[in-house]
């Protein structure tokens, strides 16, 4: 599969190129990155520089889309369509938002973009994407409420760390492409 760009009113979403490195490897520095996604920790200039090699070979294979949220002010995160390549016409979703891009909602903006892309027959045609997160990242739940998931339940012990090899309880959700998309209402978030 060739990368593809997306754009949003206010970012460019496209494949990670070596350019990036610098930011990505800034970006997770980040405590919370480290603590809720499955990037190494410590995060060092080399897992930056592998991030892009990996990244490539996912968009060839077929097996992963991943793009950098590109803002005028500079790299604001990144986000994915994972675990692609399956007959059963899902994907997982993922994404990680960089400290000083927090807040804008650009994560949002950037999600329904790729979340409309993997439904769409001219992208992947998906007939479900599923979010996975670490219990206790609020905002990443958060964030997949107001896209639309549906929450569906704990995995227990489910979200292994790659660096520590500690297993993570972690929440579920998912949307249907024929899902409406509105804001859903989440036992873990108090409503």
């Amino acid at each position: 599969m060739q990368p593809v760009i997306l754009r949003t009113q206010r970012l460019e979403l496209s494949a990670p190129a070596a350019s990036d490195i610098d930011e990505i490897f800034a970006a997770c520095q980040d405590a919370d990155i480290q603590r809720y996604t499955t990037v190494p920790s410590p995060y060092l200039r080399e897992d930056a520089e592998g991030f892009i090699e990996k990244t490539a070979r996912w968009w060839d294979e077929g097996a992963e889309a991943t793009w950098v949220m590109r803002h005028a002010d500079g790299l604001a995160g990144v986000v994915g369509l994972h675990r692609l390549g399956n007959a059963n016409g899902a994907g997982e979703i993922g994404y990680w938002v960089a400290p000083g891009f927090r807040g804008r909602r650009l994560l949002t903006e950037a999600c329904r973009t790729v979340i409309d892309w993997g439904f769409s027959p001219d992208g992947l045609g998906l007939a479900r994407i599923e979010w996975r997160a670490v219990v206790g990242n609020v905002p990443s739940a958060r964030t997949a409420r107001t896209l639309g998931f549906r929450y569906e339940g704990l995995l227990r012990g489910a979200l292994p760390h790659s660096s520590s090899g500690a297993r993570n309880d972690g929440w579920i959700a998912g949307l249907l492409a024929t899902d409406d998309r509105s804001r859903q209402p989440w036992p873990v978030l108090g409503d």
